[in-house]
């Protein structure tokens, strides 16, 4: 007969045994998961190739000067910006500055986040749920896909969430002692994570607020100032490097990547921002022409971008990327303002050939998923399909986001269990102010955390990108860990919790089949999951934890086969991506693979380095996405007149003009539909002539530069 225990003592008797002085069962359990993860995160990882190239570009620059460091230039001329704050790329650099510059050394500092992000999980969820729980929420979060796919490359967002992870332990402390320096520092910390990835570290700041306030015995109203001080601090800490680099003049700094007004508050507010919020914003396009030329350095200005007279008709691009192609078929191109596309071919609406779609068009019918204007998109924005920008990452905004492809396969796999959890930890004691139980507590952080995360980005229709999931993968862990032990400490006095896991189980198991489906990844062995969810029931008359063990571990199975997957099939993504299926995705996607082979024209490469060791830049060109990979290769500066994917008005004619006069710009690669502005082409024809051999950059391997021509301008 099982004897009912205090919620403080469940579960504790064997994992919370110590074996040696202070070291318990459970933490060497956590320790092992610990190397489990390391074990996944470097499975294949010479397969992530250089990893976001824009960014390793940006780590090579910051090795080479203090102020390409301090001002996170994109390329080591020091022309323009990258497009987000600075404390994650300086990690990156002062790795890659020891280890060398590599798609690896980049990404070490998030991989190294990850795992460290494990034992820093569990003992938040340990304090409040027991160890028991604490083990579970390491282990589903290591087990995440979208957790390992994004720590495997150096976006930076493994980074911020191990920093967020820090926070709200600061906050957790904050609550249990009653102390305000460690709401302070709470804030404090929150702020580093600003200056990662900017406003997306506030996701889960009302969580850790509501979690001290609620929680917290003080008195309400020293609650309120400890925390109005707190967001001062916030704030400053936030804005420190933009009110900084803002107050530089424009002339003595590069341009601001992607902002709109050469101002990193406006990239906050803007591209980084309301972009993020809504679609129908640009984004910084860079429209608005600064001004105030500088000595020796782009101006940072430029003339409005073209507008195309053949707007909703194919543009040249995408028919020559299906020329000799069968419909079907996978294809890219680069836009007229830089954007690299992928797709298949396709018969557009009123068209009699085929042309290249972005990915979310329907191959049969030749019409958007989520669009009923009956155009093919022409290469908008950030990859623009219809409405929703990276749609073919994310899909449209709604309540079905999460459960459902292209984003269901990132981090969905224990949603359902997670979400049941929540209603759960509701029930978990009396509710009380301030807050006494140790379940309300995890419920209103991690619950929080959770559900301001799934809102959020169910509802968001601007720039949104897959990986972002990785945000939910801690709120995620803890939750399905919370509910777990909650239902088995009620089923030490009752045999309904034993029902209550098999229905939550049996619903998640339902999802993730529905879910493997999708992409088209339903097989013989996921009868497996309802074989050990049978074995765990009749475990039940042997081994009450045994039978909990093994019933839970029927929803485990799929999500680790996904990770497992994600890190062994050696698909390197620009933007990291768990793994896309059978069918690549139920929208027809094509991922990216680079898998470190390089694109770059080797012959053109040495033509550049024979004939401009007298000059600063190798050449200029329409953006990163035709540049970076040079800067990889070479080291050299690379001028990127349009900043990172050919709308910012880094440089204009007259720039080009004073660069060439004073010697220190010879080569300029451009044309096709990559040119962002009549002026730079009227320049070209009247100023530079073209290198015959590499034009329309005849032979190269690389869609995003061919159609491009050197020009040589003396």
């Amino acid at each position: 007969m099982t004897t009912a225990t205090l919620p403080s003592q469940t579960n504790e008797s064997m994992l919370s045994k110590k074996i040696l002085p202070g070291v318990t069962t459970g933490m060497l359990v956590i320790a092992a998961i610990m190397v489990f993860s390391f074990v996944l995160h470097m499975v294949k990882i010479d397969s992530i190739g250089y990893a976001n190239e824009y960014y390793t570009a940006a780590a090579e620059s910051m090795t080479q000067s203090w102020s390409n460091f301090f001002f996170v230039a994109a390329e080591p001329g020091g022309s323009v910006t990258v497009d987000k704050p600075p404390l994650g790329l300086w990690i990156e650099a002062i790795f890659a500055y020891f280890l060398g510059v590599s798609g690896f050394s980049v990404s070490l500092p998030n991989i190294l986040a990850g795992v460290f992000s494990i034992p820093l999980l569990y003992s938040m969820v340990k304090k409040h749920m027991g160890e028991m729980a604490g083990i579970v929420a390491g282990f589903v979060m290591a087990i995440t896909p979208i957790f390992l796919a994004a720590n495997r490359n150096n976006t930076m967002d493994g980074m911020l969430v191990f920093t967020l992870l820090l926070a709200a332990w600061a906050f957790v402390r904050a609550t249990e002692t009653g102390k305000a320096r460690w709401v302070m520092l709470g804030a404090f910390i929150v702020g580093l994570g600003f200056n990662i990835k900017m406003l997306q570290a506030f996701l889960p700041l009302p969580a850790f607020y509501a979690l001290y306030f609620f929680g917290s015995k003080e008195g309400w109203l020293k609650k309120i100032l400890n925390l109005g001080i707190a967001t001062v601090l916030l704030i400053a800490v936030s804005l420190s490097w933009a009110i900084v680099v803002d107050l530089v003049p424009a002339e003595n700094r590069p341009y601001i990547g992607s902002s709109e007004d050469n101002t990193v508050m406006e990239l906050i507010i803007g591209h980084n921002g309301l972009s993020r919020l809504e679609s129908m914003r640009g984004g910084g396009g860079g429209n608005t022409p600064p001004s105030g030329p500088g000595t020796g350095q782009p101006s940072n200005a430029g003339a409005q971008p073209q507008q195309n007279p053949n707007q909703g008709q194919p543009p040249p691009a995408a028919l020559s990327a299906c020329e000799n192609q069968t419909e079907g078929a996978a294809c890219s191109f680069t836009t007229q303002n830089g954007n690299f596309i992928e797709g298949s071919c396709i018969i557009p609406p009123n068209q009699n050939e085929l042309a290249c779609a972005p990915q979310g068009i329907n191959p049969q019918n030749g019409q958007p998923n989520r669009s009923s204007n009956g155009q093919l998109p022409n290469g908008g924005p950030n990859g623009q399909n219809g409405n929703t920008p990276f749609s073919q990452e994310t899909g449209s905004p709604g309540v079905t986001r999460f459960f459902t492809a292209p984003l269901s396969k990132q981090m969905s796999w224990l949603l359902p269990f997670a979400l049941i959890s929540v209603v759960l930890a509701l029930f978990g004691s009396k509710i009380k102010l301030p807050i006494e139980a140790g379940v309300h507590k995890a419920l209103i952080l991690w619950g929080g955390w959770l559900l301001t995360c799934v809102v959020f980005f169910s509802m968001v229709s601007g720039i949104f990108h897959a990986y972002y999931a990785i945000m939910l993968a801690p709120a995620l862990g803890a939750m399905v860990g919370i509910g777990f032990a909650q239902l088995y400490n009620w089923g030490k006095k009752s045999d309904w919790a034993m029902a209550g896991l098999i229905t939550a189980v049996v619903i998640t198991l339902g999802f993730q089949l529905f879910t493997a489906s999708q992409y088209n990844e339903f097989a013989w062995w996921m009868i497996g999951c309802g074989i050990l969810l049978g074995l765990g029931i009749m475990l039940k008359s042997v081994s009450r934890r045994a039978a909990y063990a093994v019933i839970l571990s029927a929803a485990m199975v799929i999500p680790f086969y996904w990770s497992w997957m994600t890190v062994s099939s050696g698909i390197n993504n620009t933007l990291p991506t768990a793994y896309e299926g059978s069918s690549n995705g139920a929208n027809g996607a094509t991922p990216r693979q680079n898998g470190g082979e390089r694109t770059v024209n080797s012959e053109m490469l040495d033509y550049l380095q024979a004939n401009t060791q007298d000059v600063k830049y190798l050449m200029a060109v329409p953006s990163s996405q035709q540049g970076a990979q040079y800067v990889i290769d070479t080291g050299r500066p690379v001028l990127y007149m349009g900043g990172f994917s050919g709308g910012d008005p880094v440089v204009s004619a007259e720039d080009l003009t004073q660069l060439v006069t004073d010697g220190d710009l010879r080569y300029v690669l451009y044309g096709g539909d990559r040119g962002n502005t009549q002026e730079l082409s009227t320049w070209l024809a009247n100023s530079c002539a073209m290198v015959e051999e590499f034009r329309s950059a005849q032979g190269q391997s690389d869609p995003r530069n061919q159609g491009l021509t050197l020009y040589s301008c003396r």
